[in-house]
């Protein structure tokens, strides 16, 4: 009891300290964004802004302008330019001038820009989701559950795991090599670019970037022609707490464009990532081939949501509902088939019909509606494309929910939240990403058979497993071939920045987050030293030495085997053999002793 009585105090001594250190909030410095021209006081309803009409004979690549407008409204917000091959050339080439210079930065002060956007996203939420949902259509509530959370967890997770790449992790050396040191070490890549996508304009350009600059690189970002105006505000925020740690300029950068832009910069950075369609994403990897760069793609989705018969079906529906009004135009790993067991499939129906039945879409900053603008113009019409040709094939419309006060002008912009049944995989609303808030309902009878439709697709992000036992749950997400699943919830996984997030097939490859994510970011290199210097060192035998003796390649038959041999006899009459071949003068060889 005398021993361990100290050890014990010493423990809670520390745990204490450990405890009111927590209290010391940390000295992170406030910073200052310039937002005058970007804060809209008057809400959607304001009168001194024009209606955007989209152009009609001309691209707008012709015009060398990125037209930005509310999609909500068609509320006009401006322009910004469309980079050519040779502005876009140099930008990359400032910005990699900036990562020769922040490769050398401490971990210290990458750990405390993360902490400075930290602070002012927690201080400035209503602002960031305002601005995102004026840009893309989406709710506030879809705003912070999609853009703050994930961006706030995702910094939390890198602030507390900076050791994956700070440290060199040792390997084994192996047998042959028993008096060398191996070891794995982490070095910035140099300038990342990335394409990214529409429906979140905020978690898509720090998602990327955090892990960039955490990582010693720098980052150049081209955002969706269809999110431009917020892009290149939440650009500003990353700018000031840039500039309040003493980084570099030009150590991040946002540029705007179309094809012409993304082009350029796939041919003029060190690694792409890209998150978009799978169309899109093969002409990156065609592109990226001719410099041979790395490549991370996260493309489209058809996330089978798999619900058995023994689950609480009012909760499931719920979930369900969500998980399908968030693919509405805002996110490519909802849920867009529903396959359900024969024996709740009615009850769930008119489950998810009654949630669906209160959900009103309208212009998301009035603040009373349950879904927003589809982004993208003309996409409602393909979603009514999807939802014909599952009506033409048997299919059936159960219930649409509503539309709120849209106004003349806006009405092509929405599209009412639709639970349609008896689909199967014949219709292309089961095969296409639909991208929109669709919840086609199929039953199955077995398990094997749920295993089996999930797998029928070209797509494989994620899945969402529901059942009242965990491990039938488990076992069914287990056969599934995705890079994501979910048991018993859906889209949680995302909130576990420890993991890495992707897809397989025409989802993509490679990952996000996660040490596999951060790490990506790294060129990984592998050193081997002597461990004894200068004691012990490599020598080449004397058999095999240039010229090489008649009695060479015995020498190695034996030192393989002296090696690797499975039975400890043969090896150690192997070594003896080695022993002779080392000590004999003359390159005549020994015969092997069986």
């Amino acid at each position: 009891m005398a021993f361990w009585w100290p050890l014990l105090v010493l423990a809670l001594a520390y745990a204490l300290c450990r405890f009111l250190l927590m209290l010391i909030p940390p000295n992170v410095p406030s910073i200052e964004v310039d937002t005058s021209d970007v804060v809209d006081d008057g809400g959607q309803a304001r009168d001194n802004s024009f209606i955007y009409i989209p152009p009609r004979g001309r691209t707008q690549q012709a015009d060398r302008k990125v037209q930005c407008y509310e999609p909500a409204t068609m509320k006009y917000l401006g322009y910004f330019p469309a980079l050519t091959t040779a502005e876009v050339e140099e930008r990359v080439a400032q910005a990699r001038k900036a990562q020769k210079i922040w490769a050398k930065s401490s971990f210290k002060q990458r750990r405390q820009f993360l902490r400075i956007l930290l602070k002012y996203i927690i201080d400035h939420q209503q602002l960031i989701c305002e601005i995102s949902s004026r840009d893309t259509g989406k709710t506030m509530v879809d705003a912070s559950l999609g853009e703050i959370m994930t961006t706030c967890e995702k910094i939390t997770w890198l602030l507390s795991e900076d050791n994956l790449i700070d440290h060199n992790f040792h390997r084994s050396s192996g047998r042959s090599m028993i008096h060398k040191r191996s070891k794995v070490e982490f070095y910035p890549l140099g300038v990342l670019g990335a394409i990214v996508s529409w429906n979140y304009p905020f978690h898509n350009i720090f998602n990327p970037m955090l892990a960039a600059v955490f990582s010693g690189n720098s980052i150049v970002i081209k955002v969706s022609e269809h999110a431009s105006w917020s892009g290149c505000f939440y650009f500003r925020i990353i700018q000031a707490a840039l500039t309040a740690v003493g980084a570099p300029e030009n150590l991040v950068d946002v540029i705007t464009g179309f094809a012409e832009t993304g082009e350029a910069l796939v041919s003029t950075v060190d690694k792409i990532i890209f998150v978009g369609s799978p169309g899109v994403g093969k002409m990156i990897m065609s592109k990226a081939s001719e410099t041979l760069i790395p490549v991370t793609l996260e493309l489209g989705g058809k996330d089978a949501f798999i619900v058995c018969e023994d689950v609480d079906v009012s909760h499931v529906a719920q979930v369900a509902v969500r998980a399908a009004l968030q693919s509405s135009g805002q996110n490519c790993a909802g849920a867009e088939r529903f396959y359900v067991h024969k024996d709740i499939y009615s009850s769930f129906v008119t489950q998810v019909s009654k949630i669906v039945k209160s959900v009103t879409a309208g212009p998301p900053l009035a603040g009373k509606y349950d879904m927003g603008a589809i982004c993208v113009q003309e996409h409602s019409e393909r979603l009514q494309n999807l939802l014909n040709d599952a009506l033409d094939k048997g299919a059936n419309i159960v219930i649409r929910g509503s539309f709120g006060n849209l106004g003349e002008d806006a009405v092509d912009q929405f599209f009412p939240p639709t639970v349609i049944e008896n689909v199967n995989h014949t219709m292309k609303l089961m095969q296409e990403e639909a991208f929109g808030p669709i919840i086609p309902i199929m039953k199955f009878s077995t398990d094997e058979e749920a295993v089996q439709l999930a797998n029928d697709s070209n797509y494989g992000l994620g899945c969402a497993v529901f059942s009242g036992s965990q491990k039938r749950a488990k076992q069914i997400a287990s056969q599934i071939h995705c890079g994501v699943a979910a048991v018993n919830d859906f889209a949680s996984n995302y909130m576990c920045q420890s993991l890495p997030f992707g897809g397989v097939k025409h989802s993509g490859f490679g990952r996000f987050a996660g040490v596999e994510g951060l790490r990506a970011c790294c060129l990984v290199k592998s050193v081997v030293e002597d461990r004894w210097w200068p004691f012990i060192k490599t020598k080449i035998p004397k058999p095999i030495q240039y010229p090489v003796a008649e009695n060479g390649f015995e020498f190695q038959e034996s030192l393989v085997e002296a090696l690797y041999g499975l039975n400890i006899w043969d090896r150690l009459r192997a070594l003896v053999n080695v022993l002779k071949f080392l000590s004999d003068q003359h390159p005549s060889g020994i015969k092997r002793s069986d």
